[in-house]
């Protein structure tokens, strides 16, 4: 585990409001951000089933899929990834994300999406079990109880001087730990990457504050939409900056925030904290479907 960092972003904004980004993409080299944080005490309580398999649900591009197959790998378990989408069965060559997974032991099992929404169905895990035998389930986006325990050791106490604690949004674990470790003078804002309210109700399962919002402007079309104004938007943030955003999450989430700097959505002098949640191994295929559409691509390097 590489330490983290607080790293101060370079924009002059008005009424003395600063913006500081937390490193959490510097954690480790492939299980990046909330990936690791999630996982650390499901593979600790996985170790302590004896489980020997861990068996988790993740689309063509999932950060979650990369993660725990390189630490599934590293810490000596056997790993099988239910795979959203059955066309994806021919094309692991050309997809990152899945090839990575693969070259790291893990085992593909492809479905439908009609049969992807039944992940979570008891009749369906069942069925997985006769297939191969006994695993340790880890839920799609890792979320779970354990999972928003690591999450809950994001916050350190350095990060007390902070006003505003803000991330991007997915399955509702990261901003549940946050919720959970914040000071109570602290507002968490939480940055959907997906379409829909059912995410308030995902994060009270497990947040036991009060203190947080979500801000549903800024999923850009939905999970996995991208827009030119995104692209120019990261891009520019990385020259200035030398900060990569991915842009499923981190990325729609800084633009949001500095949207709303600009809007005057926070008192003066206020002190941000944006949360790297990491994802920058999805970077590789999303720029494999930008140059399809004759975009420009995302830079993660100089």
């Amino acid at each position: 585990m590489n330490p983290v960092f607080n790293q101060s972003i370079n924009i002059q904004f008005p009424n003395d409001i600063s913006l500081t980004i937390k490193r959490e993409d510097l954690i480790h080299p492939f299980v990046s951000g909330n990936k690791f944080r999630k996982l650390k005490y499901n593979l600790l309580q996985a170790k302590a089933e004896n489980k020997t398999t861990l068996l988790t649900f993740g689309g063509a591009f999932s950060n979650h899929i990369a993660a725990v197959a390189y630490a599934g790998k590293e810490q000596g378990f056997k790993t099988i990834g239910i795979i959203r989408g059955d066309e994806l069965l021919d094309k692991i060559e050309e997809n990152p994300t899945l090839k990575f997974a693969q070259e790291n032991g893990m085992q593909f099992e492809f479905v439908s999406r009609e049969e992807y929404r039944l992940k979570s169905e008891t009749s369906f895990i069942e069925k997985l079990k006769k297939q191969f035998g006994d695993f340790y389930l880890v839920p799609e986006g890792g979320t779970n109880e354990l999972a928003v325990k690591g999450c809950e050791e994001i916050l350190t106490e350095e990060d007390s001087v902070f006003n505003y604690v803000c991330c991007a949004v997915g399955t509702g674990g990261t901003i549940s730990g946050l919720i959970n470790s914040s000071l109570q003078n602290q507002k968490i804002l939480g940055f959907p990457a997906l379409k829909g309210d059912f995410l308030t109700d995902e994060i009270r399962i497990f947040a036991k504050k009060d203190n947080w919002n979500l801000i549903s402007d800024y999923h850009f079309g939905g999970y996995g939409k991208i827009n030119l104004e995104l692209i120019e938007f990261i891009n520019a943030f990385f020259e200035e900056n030398k900060v990569p955003l991915d842009p499923i999450y981190t990325g729609k989430m800084v633009f949001g925030v500095i949207d709303l700097i600009r809007k005057n959505y926070f008192p003066a002098h206020s002190k941000i904290l944006l949360i790297h949640t990491g994802g920058l191994q999805g970077i590789d295929g999303m720029n494999i479907k930008l140059k399809q559409k004759k975009l420009p691509i995302l830079k993660t390097n100089d």
